[in-house]
């Protein structure tokens, strides 16, 4: 048996797995810091120098190019935790009048019947930053949008403070996967852990009793690029990865309400 020591520059062995170790670190450095951003079009580096910064995290100098702006109106508005909450007794009270002339469409007690948007107990904040993007552009409807244009910004923060005030509805039944645990696989996020049931994300609806045409409107809408307010693009890019399947899963679930019980003769 040899007693040759084996940890020596001697030993061939030694050299080839010291050599093998460089090879492989140098290999994995040109490949991560060099050729996969130069095949990132959205980065464009123009040297070799700016790719090896770039995967590095080094912050690059702001560049003298304008940036390119939408085609189209985005939302201004930017919703906050309680944005709202300073709302009291008189803006709700006002706002219940100001509402009659929504009661056409979205029902005498918010809850529409119909496929139009059920409003009672919705959150004040959707509400007020909806009507501001109908007002803006951001967000286009043939009924909603010259209504919307009529409004001053109190009367949009009043009707919202009255709808945010009636009782909420509830869906019933079992929640389908997409609503409980999303997609993980397709990176799609449970629609709970945004519109309730799971958790809440300001500035996303209640989804609870909205007709099951609208949501399945409003999804294929956001899918199809036709509505374009949603904050970061979040919607759109859920609604491009949902099946036909899961929109209508999801459609009928939040639309499900427990049976109005008989009025008593």
């Amino acid at each position: 048996m040899s007693s040759a020591p084996v940890f020596t520059p001697k030993d061939p062995w030694f050299r080839g797995s010291i050599l093998l170790t460089a090879a492989l670190f140098i290999v994995s450095a040109m490949v991560g810091f060099v050729v996969l951003p130069l095949l990132q079009p959205s980065l464009q580096p123009r040297t070799i120098w700016q790719a090896i910064c770039s995967a590095a995290g080094v912050i690059k100098r702001p560049s003298s190019v304008a940036p390119v702006e939408p085609d189209f109106k985005i939302s201004s508005i930017v919703v906050k935790p309680g944005m709202l909450q300073e709302l009291g007794a008189a803006a709700v009270g006002r706002g219940a009048t100001l509402a009659h002339q929504c009661a056409i469409c979205h029902g005498a007690d918010g809850l529409s019947g119909t496929n139009f948007p059920n409003l009672a107990g919705q959150y004040a904040e959707v509400i007020y930053k909806e009507l501001n993007d109908f007002k803006s552009g951001a967000r286009v409807n043939v009924t909603m949008s010259p209504f919307a244009q009529t409004l001053t910004d109190r009367d949009m923060r009043d009707v919202a403070a009255y709808y945010a005030s009636l009782p909420k509805p509830r869906s019933e039944g079992e929640a389908p996967v997409i609503v409980t645990n999303g997609a993980p696989l397709r990176n799609i996020p449970p629609c709970g852990s945004c519109h309730g049931n799971v958790d809440h994300k300001i500035g996303s609806p209640w989804l609870d009793g909205e007709p099951a045409d609208y949501i399945k409107a409003q999804l294929e809408a956001f899918a199809s690029d036709v509505r374009r307010n949603d904050t970061s693009e979040q919607m759109r890019n859920i609604a491009r990865g949902l099946t036909p399947q899961e929109i209508d899963a999801a459609a009928s679930y939040y639309a499900s309400q427990p049976p109005k019980p008989r009025a008593r003769r």
